[in-house]
């Protein structure tokens, strides 16, 4: 089967990491607790920064953000593997934008993601991502925001909302944890 994977916020718990750096940066403590509840993507609201203030802190920190220590979700990297090891075609499909691209596939095999030749798509808008896995055929997919997922019901395959509190209003299947994944194909 090909499965294919967002990155930020599915595979790789970036809006938490963003969150601990936005505050380090501008010393101010906002109770995890808060982050947690936060019905949107963007975390600059939890600082009280605008809109515009958000995007400026983004830019700035974006490197630190993406390519240093923003860790994995548990069991992420172990389960890909088995994907891997029973036979299964794992694909990676980020909106990164296309700077990006070639320093965050080897960030993923940095971080021991099973990362294969011809199997890491970059640099797409998330409203083409559909394109792109059409033209793949894959079985599942799996993401974290509405504005991919949203575009994707009309495709013949499994998709999956990796649980976030700002896509928990889409009635889709989700998942919570990577080891549920190997639950899913039991079934």
């Amino acid at each position: 089967m090909k499965f294919g994977f967002d990155i930020d916020d599915t595979l790789i718990n970036l809006r938490e990491h963003a969150f601990h750096l936005y505050g380090r940066k501008l010393g101010r403590e906002v109770a995890i607790e808060r982050f947690r509840e936060c019905a949107t993507i963007s975390v600059h609201e939890l600082f009280g920064l605008s809109a515009e203030e958000g995007r400026r802190m983004w830019q700035e920190l974006q490197g630190e953000i993406y390519y240093t220590a923003c860790p994995p979700f548990p069991d992420a990297v172990e389960v890909l593997h088995e994907l891997v090891r029973r036979g299964h075609e794992v694909y990676y499909i980020t909106a990164r934008t296309p700077e990006h691209c070639e320093r965050t596939r080897a960030w993923l095999i940095a971080a021991g993601f099973p990362v294969a030749e011809g199997r890491f798509y970059c640099g797409m808008g998330d409203t083409e991502k559909i394109h792109v896995i059409r033209e793949l055929g894959l079985d599942y997919y799996f993401d974290d925001k509405p504005a991919v997922l949203n575009t994707l019901g009309d495709l013949d395959l499994q998709v999956y909302a990796k649980d976030n509190g700002y896509n928990r209003h889409l009635d889709i299947p989700r998942i919570g944890s990577w080891r549920e994944l190997l639950d899913l194909l039991k079934e």
